[in-house]
């Protein structure tokens, strides 16, 4: 099952990418004017995680079209993006050449990384929104986040709570307030097929239904938490958030959490 999943995940990222990313963020000439005029608003909280990144080496695990690499070198930091999709690929060194900063881009599976990038010496590891329900183990991912690191370098993680990917669904709005269903399972450990997050961007001329479906496994947080304790990373920070875009929808539920973690 694991091969089949990678399989099936590997094609559907290689498929339409490029055409999402230029038809949600414009063309990399496009989404680079933007980057330069404020690259820290395309970071947002982050930094406040990451502090000082200038002369920072930072390695972006899955960093798909490198919008928040090349604003993190635009902010003067060492920035490699791994990443298993050439179009990702593609996207991000077109973004970062229109940008005028240098960006290293290492096609790769992240568990299976080359000897050349696991230099043991990034001061950051940066992940973020969508990336661990691509992992049906999740130790191996954090153990590869541990070899990374030079000593006293700190894992950033943010994702999206699992209180709201595996147990809530959200339904309309009835006065500006959305409509929450508790109907899932915290502790489902299935495998489940649905649309690519980038589906919704791309042109119906891009669009194969058939070919862009992934598979994916939601955790839950006592699953991640124990996962980066168990390899050997020391957890320094856990921060439960609410929607920020939005002061109304999702009100007093978890949507995103923040994780820190440090290799002694």
């Amino acid at each position: 099952m694991e091969e089949q999943q990678y399989q099936q995940n590997h094609k559907a990222w290689n498929t339409g990418t490029y055409a999402a990313w230029s038809q949600r963020f414009g063309t990399p000439e496009e989404a680079a004017a933007k980057l330069r005029s404020a690259p820290e608003k395309r970071l947002g909280k982050v930094l406040d995680y990451m502090g000082e990144v200038s002369g920072k080496k930072i390695i972006n695990l899955m960093g798909s079209g490198g919008n928040k690499a090349v604003a993190l070198a635009l902010l003067g930091a060492d920035v490699t993006v791994a990443d298993f999709s050439e179009e990702n690929k593609h996207y991000a060194l077109e973004l970062a050449a229109a940008a005028g900063v240098p960006l290293q881009y290492v096609v790769s599976d992240v568990l299976d990384l080359p000897e050349e990038t696991l230099t043991g010496d990034y001061d950051i590891v940066f992940m973020e929104f969508g990336i661990l329900h691509y992992f049906t183990d999740l130790v191996p991912l954090f153990e590869v986040v541990r070899v990374l690191l030079g000593e006293g370098g700190k894992l950033v993680l943010q994702d999206f709570h699992p209180v709201s990917t595996k147990l809530i669904s959200s339904r309309g709005t009835t006065a500006n307030i959305r409509k929450h269903k508790v109907d899932g399972d915290y502790f489902d450990s299935s495998l489940k097929e649905t649309e690519i997050s980038f589906f919704k961007f791309l042109p119906d001329d891009s669009k194969q239904p058939e070919v862009q479906k992934v598979m994916l496994r939601h955790w839950n947080l006592g699953e991640i938490v124990t996962a980066v304790a168990s390899a050997g990373l020391y957890l320094r920070l856990l921060e439960e958030l609410p929607n920020l875009s939005s002061d109304v929808f999702d009100k007093g539920i978890p949507k995103t959490f923040t994780l820190v973690a440090v290799k002694a």
